[in-house]
């Protein structure tokens, strides 16, 4: 007996997820070698340009220590160097290797929450699918981003509007016509419009 729609099993999961990493690190870094003005600003208005990427950088930093099985409480990661497009690729390179090895359901302690090593894996795909339109709209590279990885990150934090409105990680939403393009209701969840001229 066969079952049309039997849930996707962790290591599917994971699979998917893995790919998207890839594709989203992949998309950020054709901004990041658009980057010419490292003081120029970004949607993030408290960042410049530097200030992003190193944000973006430590995050992937951060998701590689605790993915090896560090915690949170707190954390310490290693100095960046100044070159952060040599740091990108050294610490994306580390990141996409200890994610190959994860126990998907594995938890992982976030200061006072736990969360599966799979959620984090997610939550960092998502982070930096954000953050890439935010370096593009600093470069004045290309916008538009995969519909696929829109798509899996718009699944992700649709449900949980009102969770990131509550967090105090992104600005308020925007307010924006249902109709409106996938990337466009992504982004403004998270509090940018791209429907402002650059």
């Amino acid at each position: 007996m066969t079952h049309e729609h039997e849930p996707a099993s962790p290591d599917s999961d994971l699979s998917l997820w893995l790919d998207l990493q890839a594709r989203a690190h992949a998309a950020f870094e054709v901004r990041l070698d658009a980057v010419v003005d490292w003081t120029a600003p970004t949607p993030d208005t408290e960042w410049d340009t530097r200030a992003l990427v190193l944000h973006v950088v430590r995050e992937q930093q951060r998701a590689h220590t605790l993915l090896s099985g560090g915690d949170e409480s707190p954390i310490r990661l290693e100095p960046v160097a100044a070159d952060l497009r040599s740091e990108w690729t050294r610490v994306t390179t580390l990141l996409r290797a200890v994610s190959r090895e994860i126990d998907p359901a594995a938890e992982l302690r976030l200061g006072r929450d736990t969360v599966t090593a799979l959620e984090l894996l997610q939550e960092q795909v998502a982070d930096i699918t954000v953050h890439t339109w935010d370096l593009a709209r600093a470069t004045g590279s290309e916008e538009a981003m995969e519909e696929g990885l829109i798509a899996a990150v718009w699944e992700l934090f649709a449900p949980q509007e009102e969770t990131l409105r509550a967090s105090g990680l992104f600005a308020a939403p925007v307010p924006i016509d249902a109709t409106a393009p996938l990337q466009s209701r992504l982004l403004a969840v998270t509090g940018r419009d791209d429907r402002l001229a650059a």
